[in-house]
Protein backbone atom coordinates (compact mmCIF):
# COMPACT_ATOMS: atom_id res chain seq x y z
CA UNK A 1 0.00 0.00 0.00
CA UNK A 2 1.20 3.21 -1.14
CA UNK A 3 1.49 6.06 1.44
CA UNK A 4 1.69 9.95 1.15
CA UNK A 5 2.30 12.03 4.49
CA UNK A 6 2.13 16.04 4.85
CA UNK A 7 3.15 17.23 7.62
CA UNK A 8 2.38 20.73 8.60
CA UNK A 9 3.38 21.14 4.40
CA UNK A 10 2.25 24.91 3.56
CA UNK A 11 2.96 27.20 0.60
CA UNK A 12 4.24 30.65 0.25
CA UNK A 13 5.12 33.00 -2.14
CA UNK A 14 7.65 35.73 -1.04
CA UNK A 15 7.05 39.40 -2.52
CA UNK A 16 8.93 40.01 -4.88
CA UNK A 17 10.19 43.39 -4.55
CA UNK A 18 11.24 41.26 -0.84
CA UNK A 19 9.45 43.66 1.26
CA UNK A 20 5.97 43.25 2.57
CA UNK A 21 4.49 39.88 3.54
CA UNK A 22 4.57 36.58 2.02
CA UNK A 23 1.16 35.17 -0.21
CA UNK A 24 -0.53 32.37 1.09
CA UNK A 25 -1.11 29.64 -1.56
CA UNK A 26 -1.41 26.73 0.81
CA UNK A 27 -2.15 26.78 4.67
CA UNK A 28 0.23 24.15 6.90
CA UNK A 29 -2.17 21.06 6.45
CA UNK A 30 -1.40 17.47 8.08
CA UNK A 31 -2.69 14.50 6.59
CA UNK A 32 -1.82 10.87 5.33
CA UNK A 33 -3.47 9.52 2.06
CA UNK A 34 -3.61 5.65 1.99
CA UNK A 35 -6.73 5.12 0.19
CA UNK A 36 -6.83 3.39 -3.37
CA UNK A 37 -8.95 6.56 -4.98
CA UNK A 38 -8.72 10.04 -3.46
CA UNK A 39 -10.63 13.42 -4.74
CA UNK A 40 -10.17 16.94 -4.00
CA UNK A 41 -12.13 19.35 -4.59
CA UNK A 42 -13.39 22.92 -3.91
CA UNK A 43 -13.37 26.15 -6.36
CA UNK A 44 -10.70 27.68 -8.57
CA UNK A 45 -8.03 29.44 -6.72
CA UNK A 46 -8.70 27.52 -3.61
CA UNK A 47 -5.40 25.53 -3.29
CA UNK A 48 -6.20 21.87 -4.96
CA UNK A 49 -3.78 21.99 -7.91
CA UNK A 50 -1.30 23.56 -5.54
CA UNK A 51 -1.72 20.82 -2.66
CA UNK A 52 -1.44 18.06 -5.87
CA UNK A 53 1.57 19.49 -7.20
CA UNK A 54 3.11 18.46 -3.61
CA UNK A 55 3.01 15.20 -3.93
CA UNK A 56 5.62 14.68 -6.44
CA UNK A 57 8.01 17.33 -5.90
CA UNK A 58 6.74 19.85 -8.98
CA UNK A 59 5.93 22.45 -5.55
CA UNK A 60 8.42 22.36 -2.58
CA UNK A 61 6.86 23.17 0.83
CA UNK A 62 7.90 26.36 1.86
CA UNK A 63 7.40 24.99 5.86
CA UNK A 64 6.77 21.37 6.68
CA UNK A 65 7.52 17.91 4.55
CA UNK A 66 5.94 15.93 2.25
CA UNK A 67 7.17 11.82 2.34
CA UNK A 68 5.74 9.40 -0.36
CA UNK A 69 6.42 6.42 0.36
CA UNK A 70 8.85 7.39 3.54
CA UNK A 71 10.52 9.61 0.78
CA UNK A 72 11.14 12.97 1.62
CA UNK A 73 10.22 14.86 -2.06
CA UNK A 74 12.50 17.97 -1.20
CA UNK A 75 15.53 15.41 -0.81
CA UNK A 76 14.73 12.73 -2.51
CA UNK A 77 12.71 14.14 -5.93
CA UNK A 78 13.95 12.32 -8.52
CA UNK A 79 12.66 9.06 -7.14
CA UNK A 80 9.47 10.53 -6.32
CA UNK A 81 8.67 11.45 -9.54
CA UNK A 82 9.45 8.12 -10.48
CA UNK A 83 6.59 6.64 -8.70
CA UNK A 84 4.16 9.04 -8.88
CA UNK A 85 2.89 10.38 -11.80
CA UNK A 86 1.13 13.65 -12.71
CA UNK A 87 -1.10 14.35 -15.50
CA UNK A 88 -1.80 18.15 -15.94
CA UNK A 89 -5.23 19.61 -16.99
CA UNK A 90 -4.68 21.11 -20.33
CA UNK A 91 -2.74 17.59 -22.19
CA UNK A 92 -0.73 19.78 -24.39
CA UNK A 93 1.09 21.18 -21.24
CA UNK A 94 3.01 18.09 -20.86
CA UNK A 95 3.07 16.49 -24.88
CA UNK A 96 6.30 17.24 -25.57
CA UNK A 97 6.63 15.13 -28.72
CA UNK A 98 5.15 15.62 -32.33
CA UNK A 99 2.67 12.42 -31.99
CA UNK A 100 1.39 10.00 -29.89
CA UNK A 101 3.47 7.26 -30.60
CA UNK A 102 6.54 8.97 -29.96
CA UNK A 103 6.04 10.61 -26.96
CA UNK A 104 4.85 7.39 -25.00
CA UNK A 105 8.18 6.13 -26.65
CA UNK A 106 10.01 9.07 -25.09
CA UNK A 107 8.21 8.29 -21.49
CA UNK A 108 10.06 4.80 -22.03
CA UNK A 109 13.51 5.71 -22.01
CA UNK A 110 14.37 5.70 -18.76
CA UNK A 111 13.61 1.83 -18.50
CA UNK A 112 16.78 1.58 -20.85
CA UNK A 113 14.69 -0.68 -23.72
CA UNK A 114 16.24 -0.70 -27.29
CA UNK A 115 14.71 1.51 -30.35
CA UNK A 116 12.71 -1.25 -31.16
CA UNK A 117 11.53 -2.45 -28.08
CA UNK A 118 10.65 0.71 -27.17
CA UNK A 119 8.56 1.14 -30.29
CA UNK A 120 6.76 -2.35 -29.77
CA UNK A 121 5.89 -1.56 -25.99
CA UNK A 122 4.49 1.95 -27.15
CA UNK A 123 2.56 0.51 -29.87
CA UNK A 124 0.78 -1.85 -27.37
CA UNK A 125 0.38 0.93 -24.68
CA UNK A 126 -1.12 3.07 -27.74
CA UNK A 127 -3.44 -0.02 -28.82
CA UNK A 128 -4.52 -0.65 -25.25
CA UNK A 129 -6.10 3.04 -24.61
CA UNK A 130 -7.63 2.54 -28.57
CA UNK A 131 -4.94 5.16 -29.92
CA UNK A 132 -3.29 3.14 -32.32
CA UNK A 133 -5.36 4.79 -35.53
CA UNK A 134 -3.52 7.93 -33.91
CA UNK A 135 -0.28 6.98 -33.12
CA UNK A 136 1.64 8.83 -35.59
CA UNK A 137 -1.10 11.82 -35.94
CA UNK A 138 0.28 15.28 -35.01
CA UNK A 139 -0.83 15.89 -31.15
CA UNK A 140 -2.83 19.16 -32.38
CA UNK A 141 -4.71 17.40 -34.57
CA UNK A 142 -6.39 15.30 -32.10
CA UNK A 143 -9.36 16.01 -29.58
CA UNK A 144 -8.98 17.19 -25.86
CA UNK A 145 -10.36 13.92 -25.23
CA UNK A 146 -7.65 12.13 -27.40
CA UNK A 147 -4.75 13.99 -26.35
CA UNK A 148 -5.89 13.25 -22.39
CA UNK A 149 -5.74 9.64 -22.97
CA UNK A 150 -2.52 10.18 -24.87
CA UNK A 151 -1.29 11.98 -21.63
CA UNK A 152 -2.44 9.31 -19.61
CA UNK A 153 -0.83 6.23 -21.69
CA UNK A 154 2.58 8.20 -21.81
CA UNK A 155 2.46 9.13 -17.64
CA UNK A 156 1.18 5.31 -17.22
CA UNK A 157 3.54 3.56 -19.56
CA UNK A 158 6.31 3.60 -16.85
CA UNK A 159 3.74 2.27 -14.69
CA UNK A 160 4.16 4.57 -11.37
CA UNK A 161 2.82 3.13 -8.11
CA UNK A 162 0.85 6.45 -7.38
CA UNK A 163 -0.73 8.48 -10.03
CA UNK A 164 -2.25 12.32 -9.50
CA UNK A 165 -4.62 13.63 -11.99
CA UNK A 166 -5.46 17.60 -11.97
CA UNK A 167 -8.85 18.35 -13.07
CA UNK A 168 -8.65 15.88 -16.06
CA UNK A 169 -12.01 16.23 -17.71
CA UNK A 170 -12.26 19.75 -17.40
CA UNK A 171 -11.65 19.80 -21.29
CA UNK A 172 -13.92 16.95 -22.25
CA UNK A 173 -17.01 16.45 -23.37
CA UNK A 174 -19.29 14.18 -22.43
CA UNK A 175 -18.58 11.21 -24.14
CA UNK A 176 -14.85 11.28 -23.33
CA UNK A 177 -15.43 11.86 -19.68
CA UNK A 178 -17.43 8.78 -19.54
CA UNK A 179 -14.44 7.14 -20.92
CA UNK A 180 -12.17 8.68 -19.10
CA UNK A 181 -14.09 7.53 -15.67
CA UNK A 182 -13.70 4.09 -17.34
CA UNK A 183 -9.95 3.77 -17.54
CA UNK A 184 -9.54 5.37 -14.31
CA UNK A 185 -11.68 3.04 -12.76
CA UNK A 186 -9.61 -0.11 -13.64
CA UNK A 187 -6.25 1.18 -12.83
CA UNK A 188 -4.45 -0.76 -10.18
CA UNK A 189 -2.45 2.53 -9.29
CA UNK A 190 -3.80 4.98 -6.28
CA UNK A 191 -5.35 7.85 -7.66
CA UNK A 192 -5.48 11.32 -6.32
CA UNK A 193 -7.19 13.78 -8.13
CA UNK A 194 -8.75 17.35 -7.99
CA UNK A 195 -12.01 17.31 -9.83
CA UNK A 196 -14.92 19.72 -10.82
CA UNK A 197 -16.68 16.24 -12.01
CA UNK A 198 -18.99 15.76 -8.56
CA UNK A 199 -20.02 12.83 -10.08
CA UNK A 200 -16.34 11.68 -10.57
CA UNK A 201 -15.77 12.64 -7.31
CA UNK A 202 -18.31 10.60 -5.36
CA UNK A 203 -16.69 7.55 -6.95
CA UNK A 204 -13.98 7.92 -4.88
CA UNK A 205 -13.32 6.23 -1.84
CA UNK A 206 -12.14 9.48 0.17
CA UNK A 207 -12.65 12.99 -0.62
CA UNK A 208 -10.90 16.00 0.65
CA UNK A 209 -12.47 19.73 0.25
CA UNK A 210 -9.96 22.93 0.14
CA UNK A 211 -11.50 26.25 0.85
CA UNK A 212 -9.28 29.23 1.09
CA UNK A 213 -6.27 27.45 1.00
CA UNK A 214 -6.95 24.65 3.57
CA UNK A 215 -8.81 21.27 4.18
CA UNK A 216 -12.44 22.08 4.92
CA UNK A 217 -13.35 18.85 4.87
CA UNK A 218 -11.82 15.32 5.04
CA UNK A 219 -13.88 12.25 4.80
CA UNK A 220 -15.74 9.45 2.76
CA UNK A 221 -15.94 11.03 -0.68
CA UNK A 222 -19.80 11.28 -0.85
CA UNK A 223 -20.15 13.09 2.43
CA UNK A 224 -17.47 15.46 1.04
CA UNK A 225 -19.22 15.99 -2.14
CA UNK A 226 -22.66 16.90 0.13
CA UNK A 227 -20.44 18.76 1.94
CA UNK A 228 -19.42 21.22 -1.09
CA UNK A 229 -22.73 21.05 -2.42
CA UNK A 230 -24.18 22.73 0.39
CA UNK A 231 -21.34 24.94 1.58
CA UNK A 232 -21.94 26.83 -2.35
CA UNK A 233 -25.86 26.16 -2.19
Amino acid sequence: MNSIVLESAGVEIPPVDGTGTAKTILRPLSVTLNEQRIAVIGANGSGKSTMLRLLNGLVLPSAGTVRVNGLDTRTHGAAVRRSVGFVFTDPLSQLVMPTPLEDVELSLRRLKLSKRERRDRAESILAAYGLSHLAESSVYELSGGERQLTALAAVLAVDPSILVLDEPSTLLDLRNTKLLHERLAGLPQQVVMSTHDLDLAAACERGLVIDDARIAFDGPASAAVDWYRESVG
